[in-house]
């Protein structure tokens, strides 16, 4: 198997993407290609923008205040309760925030398993992890660093400047 990456400036620093053969998103990440969630071992990831165009496009138009959702084909791997959660993410309208508790309701679940999930998303900002949060609106930890979450959330509109 063989993961196509391209690594590309933001408002936050470098971010890298990786998609499939078929050019479906199956990583993202802030950093350079290692910061990426670990391929499986038998992954090759190789340097291709051509493939990641289009989602390197639509991060980009993101980024920049052009884009609230995305439409692009996803491939996370995971299991049929982590893929139940991302799904739930996916649905966390641009500008809103859920708290665990709330998406554990939705998911017939605990806050603690959709917290877990949701810490193991391979594709951030695309798959919006960022806009959960601690029931009393508390911003949790993020694994793309909690100074990105601030960013992101506020540049939604779903966090006041004034009180980053």
């Amino acid at each position: 198997m063989t993961w196509y990456h391209s690594t590309f400036s933001t408002p936050t620093g470098a971010f890298t993407l990786a998609v499939n053969a078929a050019g479906a998103v199956v990583a993202a990440g802030f950093g350079p290609p290692d910061a990426l969630p670990l391929p499986p071992a038998e992954c090759h990831l190789i340097s291709d923008t051509g493939l990641a165009a289009a989602a390197r496009e639509q991060v980009l138009d993101y980024f920049s205040g052009r884009r609230r959702e995305f439409d692009l084909a996803l491939a996370p791997a995971g299991s049929e309760f982590q893929l139940r959660v991302w799904q739930a993410l996916q649905k966390i309208p641009f500008g809103k925030t859920r708290s665990y508790g709330e998406l554990a309701r939705q998911l017939g679940s605990s806050a603690r398993a959709v917290g877990r999930a949701n810490a193991t998303n391979p594709i951030c900002v695309i798959v919006p992890c960022h806009r959960v949060i601690g029931a009393d609106g508390s911003l949790t930890g993020y694994s793309g660093g909690m100074d990105n979450k601030r960013w992101l959330l506020t540049h939604e509109g779903a966090l006041d400047p004034a009180l980053v």
